[in-house]
């Protein structure tokens, strides 16, 4: 099975070498099961593939804001530097770690995909070789070509290590993605059980923490349930205003973790520009959200 996984991701990134927008049509119809419409894009997820082909590839403030490096010193410029997560070391390959320098505990990712991460936290039993070489399979991938998300084409690749958040009083770390368009924050989604629940429940809140019914687990929670809102939820609207501004769309990506907002990444095309997950009337809504000039 895995040769045959491995044959389809060489013809999938051909593919996308050639032709971007084939790829895209090809990945939305098998996962939307309709056609892309890019003449005329009206939904969510037609919208946020039309700016990933058109407006992406040659802009250098995307690639520089999904660099999940280079995105550090973008959120320092919006004067935002107080919830970067403390970062251990920046490395070209995964021999120059120092692992011997490195607490017992930390998160090792690359900074030119999704997927790419680490997650040490007991480094007495980490298996050292093996985490090299994984670390050096992801650095000689071109992540981009097997989704074509062109914001990622052009990124200097690279290894980073941070702090592993961890709360004083409960293993839960809650995250707070702030979907913003035209920097303008307009909701939340919360992502709820990660570590706990082999599959994550998410529920998209309102500002005033009422639940959106748009997807399939929010039209099924019971209204009996609460979802707790955070003391600091105004603070991560505060900070999402300021770090989306000069974009049409893009969600910004936070956690809680001791009462502390800490920064997570910007994200220009959630779910690969395939969410299935949103009711109908949800797509054509948030589509209107998105203003398009061809």
């Amino acid at each position: 099975m895995e040769i045959f996984r491995k044959i389809y991701r060489k013809i999938i990134a051909k593919l996308t070498d050639f032709s971007p927008e084939l790829t895209s049509k090809i990945y939305y119809f098998t996962k939307i099961k309709k056609r892309l419409n890019l003449k005329n894009p009206k939904t969510f997820n037609e919208k946020l593939m039309y700016l990933k082909l058109n407006e992406y590839e040659e802009n250098e403030l995307i690639t520089k804001c999904a660099d999940k490096y280079a995105v550090r010193e973008y959120v320092t410029s919006c004067g935002c530097t107080e919830i970067l997560n403390e970062l251990y070391g920046v490395f070209d390959n995964a021999e120059d770690i120092n692992f011997e320098k490195l607490p017992d505990k930390f998160v090792l990712k690359c900074n030119h995909g999704a997927g790419f991460n680490i997650i040490c936290n007991d480094k007495s039993k980490l298996d050292i070789k093996q985490a090299r070489k994984k670390l050096n399979k992801w650095l000689k991938t071109d992540y981009w070509k097997f989704v074509a998300e062109l914001q990622y084409k052009n990124i200097d690749k690279k290894i980073i290590c941070e702090k592993l958040l961890e709360n004083s009083t409960t293993k839960q770390i809650n995250d707070y993605k702030i979907y913003c368009f035209n920097g303008i924050p307009k909701f939340c989604m919360v992502c709820i059980g990660r570590e706990e629940y082999k599959k994550p429940k998410y529920y998209f809140m309102d500002k005033n923490w009422n639940v959106l019914k748009i997807n399939p687990d929010g039209i099924s929670l019971d209204d009996k349930i609460v979802i707790d809102k955070p003391k600091c939820i105004d603070k991560m609207y505060d900070y999402a205003q300021k770090l989306s501004k000069p974009f049409k769309f893009v969600r910004v990506d936070l956690y809680e973790c001791n009462e502390k907002i800490i920064f997570g990444e910007l994200t220009f095309t959630p779910a690969g520009c395939i969410d299935a997950n949103y009711t109908k009337q949800a797509q054509y809504k948030l589509g209107e959200m998105i203003e398009i000039k061809r």
